[in-house]
């Protein structure tokens, strides 16, 4: 059964010609799904009832089930999610002063190995699919009854090794006709698979790209990010520099601090040397505990003085608010792959 969810409206056309009804019948299922968020073809009344059994024999709507919600002290609130295969993912609600934002997984699992990340732990089963993507955005509108602002590729998973279902996702999210929510309040994260970002460039569909860098030292990046071994700082920022020219967009820089392992003077130096004229912006965020790491936080002494040192040398940095770390839910914390965990 295909998820109707996984259409964009110009491939929801296309579909409704294969059950031979008129393309406008798309722009109407369109607004049922992501508008009236309905969970039922019944629900679509201004549809015959001959098309929405239709519908019910070629399509599922994809509706997830709430297996657990845990809610922070500072109203962060994390969800597992059943998938129709019995799989289940971690999306995250976050509350900032200009909106709600979500925190997307877009693989079960995740091939990356990054030695600070709890999804680490969780062996790669399969890609998440353009609506199970959005579905997460949807169940969780629902359940709190609230539009979200915006969006963060950043949940479990690598998005740019589920390239086709992410860009896939966007279109969806960002369709006037739909959700309507802004290319420019979707973040996309990448560790660094460099095809992927020159492919993303070209698309120049106005999301911001989010590095996820780490350090400016290779030896230290491979140590933490196998995938640096695979394409070195150089090459990443090759292709920084090209996805810059192309799309006139900021990129932010990720950089998780960890004691005695890239938060000193001298890394903060390597990082200005690396980034200088670039126009960017360096998210300082302090390194949180997961299961099994072997880094501990940097002290907030050193986090500010990396931060000073940053600004001081003309790169743009902040210290990135932590949100949800007492359930789990904060950066590089996800990690939920299926019901038994």
């Amino acid at each position: 059964m295909k998820n109707i969810k996984d259409y964009d409206l110009d491939a929801l056309k296309e579909e409704m010609k294969q059950l031979e009804e008129k393309p406008f019948r798309a722009e109407q299922i369109f607004k049922w799904l992501y508008v009236d968020k309905v969970k039922s073809f019944n629900e679509m009344t201004n549809l015959s009832l001959e098309l929405r059994e239709k519908l019910k024999e070629n399509y599922d709507i994809c509706n997830f089930t709430i297996e657990r919600k845990l809610e922070s002290k500072d109203g962060t609130k994390k969800y597992l999610f059943g998938l129709n295969d019995g799989n289940a993912i971690e999306t995250v609600l976050m509350e900032y002063h200009h909106g709600k934002s979500v925190c997307v997984s877009t693989q079960i699992g995740c091939k990356m190995g990054c030695k600070f990340c709890a999804s680490t732990g969780i062996p790669f089963v399969r890609n998440i699919t353009s609506g199970e993507i959005v579905e997460q955005i949807i169940a969780i509108e629902q359940d709190n009854n609230c539009k979200v602002s915006n969006v963060v590729f950043m949940g479990i998973g690598e998005p740019m090794d589920n390239f086709e279902n992410v860009i896939n996702a966007i279109a969806i999210l960002n369709n006037h006709k739909g959700m309507n929510i802004g290319a420019r309040h979707i973040s996309v994260s990448t560790s660094g698979i460099v095809p992927k970002i020159y492919e993303f460039a070209d698309k120049n569909i106005q999301c911001t790209l989010s590095i996820s860098l780490h350090s400016a030292n290779d030896r230290i990046r491979s140590s933490m990010m196998p995938i640096n071994k695979l394409y070195n700082i150089g090459e990443l920022m090759k292709a920084c520099k090209y996805y810059i020219n192309k799309t006139n967009r900021r990129i932010s820089f990720e950089y998780a601090l960890a004691k005695d392992n890239n938060d000193n003077l001298k890394d903060a130096k390597e990082l200005v040397d690396l980034l200088k004229g670039m126009l960017c912006h360096v998210n300082l965020i302090p390194i949180n505990k997961v299961e099994n790491g072997n880094y501990k936080k940097s002290s907030l002494y050193n986090i500010m003085k990396f931060r000073d040192y940053l600004n001081n040398n003309g790169i743009v940095a902040t210290i990135r608010r932590e949100l949800g770390s007492d359930i789990d839910a904060a950066c590089g914390q996800l990690r939920r792959k299926n019901l038994k965990e």
